[in-house]
């Protein structure tokens, strides 16, 4: 064989070498699956609840809040933000207004505002 054979049989052995690392790094195990969905529904979650808890305070108060104080949640089920406004340079028609959205209602399940419940639906498991 003379150079140029070696180098074409090189050049073509880093290619299958590269198509079997790739192949077999292309298989995730369970568990990464599952800790990439629960990623994605923590965000989902988070998402919308920053964007209906602003609307509902804002449909009940005509306040428009952006960034809530505090943050609760148990990062599966449920995000409670709290918007409270002796913390905040903000002005608002209202001292505290929180917040509750529960993944599987898929919106609001609790909205209190200066201890009114305004919204409130009960949460099924």
């Amino acid at each position: 064989m003379n150079s140029t054979q070696k180098l074409m049989g090189a050049v073509a052995a880093v290619f299958i070498i590269g198509f079997l690392m790739v192949g077999s790094n292309k298989d995730q195990s369970n568990e990464s699956k599952e800790a990439a969905a629960m990623i994605r529904a923590v965000a989902a979650m988070q998402t919308m609840a920053t964007s209906k808890c602003p609307t509902a305070i804002k449909n009940a108060t005509g306040d428009t809040v952006y960034f809530a104080t505090s943050t609760d949640t148990d990062k599966q089920t449920y995000v409670t933000m709290t918007w409270d406004a002796s913390k905040t340079d903000d002005k608002y028609s209202f001292k505290k207004a929180e917040c509750t959205l529960h993944l599987t209602l898929g919106g609001i399940s609790k909205l209190v505002i200066d201890d009114k419940t305004i919204i409130e639906k009960k949460v099924r498991y």
